[in-house]
């Protein structure tokens, strides 16, 4: 089991301004996002980060470069983690497309949804999913199956992936809130992944610390070993 901190990036100037960057060049963050970089470094002060997967976007650069650096680690950039391509919306603010056709289906029926000149949002998922699977594998195997990481990407992204770690049909993810420099946490084990956190703004992080191993025959209440390890885990194109 390891333990996968998605990040969405902190405030960009998109954001504020209300347009789809998508994958536009040169979109960083501003003041406020900048901030929320900064309050990274003590908000996960007490989680053992073992290693850091990030979107090639500048900014989610930006959102882990202090992190990063009070840590003395490097983060591997991930094409399969960038933001969806939205082809020809992007550079479009989100009061034009609410005027699309496609914006309902977006809204209502995205696993249907594929952006003119860009990519369906089911193939977004597809791909996101098999990027943090991947690494997943990939840190466990170097780090140990308690490897808690960080994986900095944009809010669509990560509302498809939590989608798949709940069960949820992709039609479904809308109802998923990832706000600019939000945690959502998933613990992926052999069997299953559990999904601890959604959309966390600022809470306490103590209980994703790794709990030591068992003693055999420790199990406790909760069932046999292989359940309690199971259960026990220590800019969006959405309307809100």
């Amino acid at each position: 089991m390891t333990t996968v901190i998605l990040l969405r990036h902190g405030r960009s100037t998109a954001n504020v301004s209300g347009v789809l960057a998508g994958r536009s060049p040169g979109v960083g963050l501003d003041d406020t996002g900048r901030a929320q970089a900064e309050k990274l470094v003590d908000r996960l002060a007490q989680l053992p980060i073992a290693a850091a997967v990030r979107s090639p976007l500048q900014r989610c650069e930006e959102t882990l470069a202090p992190l990063l650096a009070a840590r003395g680690l490097s983060a591997v950039v991930e094409d399969d983690l960038a933001e969806v391509d939205y082809g020809d919306w992007t550079g479009k603010t989100l009061g034009e497309l609410g005027k699309e056709d496609l914006w309902k289906v977006v809204q209502a029926h995205p696993s249907a949804a594929v952006f003119p000149g860009g990519e369906g949002l089911a193939a977004v998922q597809h791909r996101s999913v098999a990027a943090i699977r991947r690494h997943a594998a990939r840190i466990a195997e170097e780090h140990g199956p308690k490897a808690v990481w960080v994986a900095c990407s944009h809010g669509d992204v990560i509302k498809s992936v939590v989608a798949d770690a709940l069960g949820l049909h992709l039609d479904s993810f809308q109802r998923i809130t990832v706000d600019p420099s939000s945690l959502s946490v998933i613990s992926y084990t052999p069997t299953r992944p559990f999904v601890v956190r959604v959309n966390d703004t600022g809470g306490d992080l103590a209980s994703l610390v790794p709990k030591p191993d068992t003693e055999p025959g420790d199990e406790g209440a909760e069932g046999t070993s292989e359940g309690s390890a199971d259960a026990v885990v220590g800019g969006s194109t959405g309307v809100n």
